[in-house]
């Protein structure tokens, strides 16, 4: 009997010992990997990299390089869609094609230009702006002689004159050494638009005014000659 009650203080102590150890294991910091049940690594500062989701632009164009290009993407669609327009629509054949010239020397810079601009970062233009639309629906409205002198008139020299100012301008202040050889290779072919729409001009205006012209007028003979005129001989009676 006596044996009996010693036993159980003995296990009592046994238990409260065991506890004691569970407890300090729960509470004792842990090592290693979160894979391995151990505390998990502080995670590493973000990068900058993995903040921008997008490539920023690039840092190294100058800021007019980057107006310049964004300018003459939109030219270069203004002038490709009147050119289109202009192909199919104009009723003079040498209207239509300077329009055919105009289309393929026109995509073919803009194409040059977009892959300057993908390579900088530069978002080309989408649509036309709203004034270029305007002029674009305005000459759509037009048909026959008419279409094709204001076609000349607006794409072929006043825009080219725009363009032809505006690129001689890039050519000295651009800093980027593609786009500046972009522009030495456009210019010349602007240059050469304007000057075959200048000679269309002319053209153009003279067949419009011999179209609208009615039939030559004799010139008024002055009112003395009348007087002038001799009498008509007297008949002869008999």
């Amino acid at each position: 009997m006596k044996s009996k009650y010693l036993i159980a203080p003995t296990a009592l102590a046994a238990l409260l010992c065991a506890g004691m150890a569970s407890a300090q294991s729960t509470t004792a910091p842990a090592s290693g990997s979160g894979a391995t049940g151990g505390a998990m690594a502080p995670k590493a500062p973000a990068t900058t990299a993995s903040r921008e989701s997008k490539p920023a632009k690039d840092d190294k164009l100058a800021r007019g390089d980057r107006k310049f290009i964004e300018d003459a993407a939109a030219h270069g669609m203004f002038e490709v869609q009147a050119a289109q327009l202009a192909a199919t629509k104009a009723s003079d054949a040498q209207v239509k094609s300077f329009a055919e010239q105009l289309v393929k020397d026109h995509t073919q810079a803009n194409q040059g230009l977009q892959q300057i601009a993908s390579k900088h970062q530069v978002d080309m233009p989408k649509e036309l702006p709203r004034s270029q639309r305007n002029k674009l629906q305005d000459l759509q409205k037009k048909t026959g002689a008419e279409f094709d002198r204001e076609f000349v008139k607006e794409v072929g020299v006043e825009a080219h004159e725009d363009d032809v100012k505006k690129f001689q301008k890039a050519a000295k202040d651009v800093k980027d050494p593609e786009l500046k050889a972009w522009v030495d290779k456009t210019l010349p072919a602007l240059q050469q638009h304007l000057a075959s729409a200048q000679n269309l001009e002319k053209s153009v205006k003279e067949d419009g005014s011999r179209m609208g012209a009615g039939p030559a007028k004799q010139p008024a003979r002055p009112a003395g000659d009348a007087a002038k005129q001799p009498a008509a001989p007297a008949k002869s009676g008999g």
